[in-house]
């Protein structure tokens, strides 16, 4: 009972990007109006023939490589998605076909924008327990298939992609790399962030999530430090579900991670729901903002309404 840590990370974007401008061109909407009120420049859209489990591989392939695995080397595969069209196969038996993987356990976990939290935090818990070795962790959403695109309340946030993460045991004598999670939900309050419908449609209280997200989260992420043994000063990066701009500054600020990098991918990539923390996450490790060590504090929330939270060391 070594605890688990993470081996490497990977992230994977469509090829095409829509603007502000763009985006101007099919709604009453401008540059100006979208980048005040949610802080979003451009998104990267999947076309027709780019299905989710297609997006989850390509970052998993990528995280695999970094790691200096091959297929054979994962047991578990854990997709957070909310986008998967069909009921079965699911996400993560796809993308163990198209990978190559032999004979994996794999589960689809929908917990909307917090996905990819809690399936990191189910895989740390399974391989604690023994009952895998390395597991493949992804969060993949096609948000594009969802949106109303004459709404302009919601497809001026949206976009495209996902990130993954290795998962393995810790060696005996190193310290886990995956802190506890500290997760729940607001049921009661599930209906201010929905996908529903035929065909369905994401939708959300923007007001009533702004008020959640800045208020009850800050006390939330911190007790998730606590749990690591760590104050939010030592914190290198926050990695907060990039909903908003206007909604991951002011709440970074109340965390108190005053020393910590702020991810900000939501600028250049929207909100892509359960892909968004490990996309960011993997965008900072990149480019080297953050270094192999660093505690990481990743926070998901969104969806039902649903929060997940833990440090992480970066690889």
């Amino acid at each position: 009972m070594n605890g688990s840590r993470i081996a490497a990370v990977g992230h994977y974007q469509p090829a095409k990007v829509l603007t502000n401008e763009e985006l101007a061109g099919l709604v009453d909407t401008s540059d100006e109006w979208i980048k005040s009120r949610v802080g979003i420049r451009t998104r990267h859209i999947a076309g027709p023939d780019e299905p989710v489990d297609e997006l989850a591989a390509h970052a998993a392939a990528k995280a695999l490589a970094a790691a200096g695995l091959t297929p054979a080397d994962i047991d578990l595969v854990l997709v957070a998605t909310s986008t998967a069209v069909d009921r079965s196969p699911n996400m993560a038996a796809r993308v163990a076909a198209r990978l190559g993987i032999p004979r994996p356990a794999a589960m689809d976990v929908n917990v909307v924008c917090a996905g990819f939290t809690h399936a990191l935090a189910t895989a740390d818990h399974t391989v604690r327990a023994g009952a895998a070795t390395r597991a493949l962790v992804i969060g993949a959403d096609k948000m594009s298939e969802v949106t109303d695109w004459s709404d302009r309340t919601t497809c001026v946030l949206v976009g495209d992609g996902a990130g993954a993460a290795v998962v393995e045991a810790c060696p005996d004598g190193v310290l886990p790399g995956i802190g506890p999670v500290l997760w729940g939900s607001v049921p009661e309050m599930g209906h201010a962030v929905r996908i529903e419908g035929q065909p369905a449609r994401f939708a959300q209280e923007g007001q009533s999530v702004y008020r959640w997200a800045t208020t009850q989260l800050p006390p939330l992420a911190r007790q998730a430090c606590e749990r690591a043994g760590l104050v939010p000063e030592d914190l290198a990066a926050v990695v907060l579900h990039q909903a908003n701009l206007r909604i991951i500054e002011p709440l970074a600020q109340k965390i108190g991670a005053v020393n910590a990098v702020v991810a900000r991918d939501v600028v250049e990539s929207g909100n892509t729901s359960a892909a968004s923390i490990p996309l960011a996450f993997s965008k900072l490790v990149e480019r080297g903002a953050v270094s192999t060590g660093d505690p990481v504090l990743l926070f998901g929330f969104g969806g039902n309404l649903s929060y997940a939270g833990q440090v992480v060391y970066c690889p």
